[in-house]
C-alpha cells in the first residue's frame, strides 16, 4: 500500500501548509521528472500565491526526509522523482536522448542482493549509459 507524501510529512512532525499542498499534489500527479520552474509553474494551478523560494525549500526538505531524490540527466537542470519503487532510464550519453523505462528488469537482481546482504530495499534508480540507435547510426558512418 503507497502512503501519501502528505501523511508521511505530517508524520515527520511537518506542518502540512496549503503551499507544500499544492507541490505534493504536483508531485504526485506528474509521472515525468519535474524541475523546480516545472513544479513551480504547475503548483501555482493549486496555490497561485506559490513562491519560487518556497518551491526550492520544499524540495530540499523533501529531499532531506527521503521521500523524493534529485536526478540529473543529460543538462544540469536538476530534476526530482518519487523515491518510491525503481526509476530506470536508458542515457545517450552523445545526443542525450533519455528514455525511460516501464518495466523493472532487474527486479530479481535486487531481491538477490537484499537476501544476500539482510537489505530491506525501497526504493532504487538504475540508469545505462550508451548510445542511441541514431548516434550508434552517425558513428558507424
Amino acid at each position: 500500500m503507497r502512503i501519501e507524501l502528505s501523511e508521511r510529512l505530517k508524520a515527520a512532525g511537518y506542518k502540512l501548509t496549503a503551499p507544500r499542498r499544492a507541490i505534493i499534489k504536483v508531485l504526485e500527479s506528474h509521472p515525468e521528472h519535474l524541475s523546480h520552474s516545472q513544479i513551480l509553474e504547475a503548483g501555482k494551478h493549486f496555490y497561485p500565491r506559490l513562491s519560487r523560494a518556497t518551491v526550492y525549500r520544499t524540495m530540499e526538505l523533501l529531499t532531506g526526509l527521503n521521500l523524493v531524490r534529485p536526478l540529473y540527466l543529460s543538462d544540469a537542470t536538476q530534476r526530482f522523482v518519487l523515491v518510491e519503487g525503481g526509476h530506470h532510464h536508458l542515457v545517450c550519453t552523445r545526443c542525450g536522448t533519455i528514455i525511460e523505462l516501464d518495466e523493472c528488469a532487474e527486479g530479481e537482481l535486487v531481491n538477490r542482493l537484499a537476501e544476500r546482504y539482510g537489505f530491506t530495499i525501497h526504493s532504487h534508480l538504475l540508469e545505462l549509459q550508451g548510445q542511441c540507435a541514431d548516434c550508434r547510426c552517425e558513428t558507424e558512418k
